[in-house]
């Protein structure tokens, strides 16, 4: 069974980046969750879909995949581009143009 690593984005309902810093190690489904039909749960025969590693660097997490021999795939982050800009920036002097309403 092979094994993703990637680093988490940021959810919805976070302002800042504080959970996106550790890298996972999280192992890819066997079989489709299936929903059971009495109370509609969705449930899983798959025991190793529970296990989540997380590692402080992404070297870290491929030597545990390699050290266990566990195959991996590595996903890098999509890093944002700039940085947003503040309100301020807009009445700065040296603006390149000229700030009209």
């Amino acid at each position: 069974m092979r094994a993703r690593i990637y680093r988490p984005s940021k959810t919805a309902m976070q302002s800042g980046r504080a959970l996106t810093k550790k890298w996972v190690l999280e192992y890819e489904p066997e079989s489709p969750r299936t929903i059971e039909p009495l109370m509609g749960w969705t449930s899983s025969a798959d025991m190793r879909s529970q296990i989540l590693l997380e590692f402080e660097s992404r070297d870290e997490a491929v030597a545990y995949a390699r050290k266990h021999e566990i195959p991996y795939q590595v996903f890098e982050p999509d890093l944002p581009k700039s940085r947003p800009k503040s309100y301020s920036d807009n009445f700065r002097f040296d603006r390149k143009e000229p700030w009209t309403h």
